[in-house]
């Protein structure tokens, strides 16, 4: 039987790389309803934005489909296959570890309001870096700022521009404050043991990031920055004159692959919920990331023979 694949849905060669990853019962002994249709069900209500309800029938209960993104969510299952796949994409060296990092903003549906104040899977508890929340601005990582109410994506992509990690925090947080919670995010494990790996050799960042903590993190580890210094604080350095120290390097021709991340936000963008946030918790707009990134490494992967 030939299975028609519609716009938007999973390939042969993305469903061949994560179906050896998914579970195969549910934890309780019973079968999973078939992972591959609901999987596309929830990549459709991913990619267009409408609500759980209007889940085709194709695709089975929209229930089913929630639920299944509302488990995942829970138990880590969205952030595990990202993950694998990346390490499966390093073990063959295929990841460029050249990082570009920045943030984009998404603006918060009507919908999104009204979470409980305090939910445990929200952002009013004290910030883990593992999670990908930041407990900065309000609860549930939805802030105001000059489009109103928004919500803010920070990621780090490595050198094809693919995700590596991110983290989603209220949209008037400055990107520098979350960066060293941003870089900890990067986790590649080793598929035959040792330590992960988590440090790339250059990072390329934009003015934002240009703060005398943020040079040392990265000096400290080895990493190479590539990052512009704004007129601000090079008239503050020659005013200093011989105590102002030499400028920091910046490699122009290097910063030019910096629109590797641009482009990547364009492409998570195309997926609807991800433009516009439509959850109500900040945990599931990320796991709307991490499902989003990891169709983009499967896309990636899918070409590679």
């Amino acid at each position: 039987m030939v299975c028609v694949v519609r716009r938007g849905e999973l390939t042969e060669a993305a469903w061949a790389a994560i179906e050896p990853l998914l579970p195969v019962t549910d934890g309780r002994g019973r079968q999973w309803r078939d992972h591959r249709q609901v999987l596309n069900g929830i990549l459709w209500r991913l990619r267009t934005g409408a609500p759980w309800r209007d889940v085709p029938e194709r695709y089975g209960p929209w229930q089913t489909c929630y639920e299944r993104w509302k488990r995942w969510d829970g138990d880590g299952t969205w952030a595990r296959l990202l993950e694998a796949v990346q390490v499966k994409d390093d073990a063959v060296g295929n990841i460029e570890w050249r990082f570009s990092i920045d943030s984009t903003v998404a603006r918060t549906h009507q919908h999104a309001a009204g979470a409980q104040k305090g939910d445990p899977t929200g952002d009013d508890r004290q910030s883990d870096p593992s999670d990908g929340q930041s407990g900065q601005g309000a609860g549930q990582a939805i802030g105001r700022s000059r489009g109103g109410l928004t919500t803010k994506a920070h990621v780090i992509v490595e050198g094809r521009g693919l995700p590596m990690a991110m983290l989603v925090t209220a949209g008037n947080v400055h990107d520098s404050t979350v960066f060293e919670q941003l870089m900890q995010a990067v986790r590649v494990p080793r598929p035959g043991g040792g330590r992960p790996r988590t440090t790339p050799e250059v990072l390329l960042a934009d003015k934002a990031y240009s703060a005398r903590r943020i040079r040392s993190y990265l000096r400290a580890r080895g990493i190479k920055a590539c990052i512009p210094q704004p007129a601000d604080q090079q008239a503050h350095r020659k005013r200093k004159g011989s105590k102002g120290g030499r400028p920091p390097t910046f490699d122009p021709v290097l910063y030019q692959r910096r629109n590797l991340i641009e482009r990547c936000f364009n492409r998570l963008k195309q997926f609807r919920a991800i433009a516009t946030r439509f959850d109500k918790l900040a945990s599931r707009y990320r796991s709307g990331l991490l499902l989003a990134s990891l169709i983009l490494w499967l896309r990636e992967l899918s070409d590679t023979p």
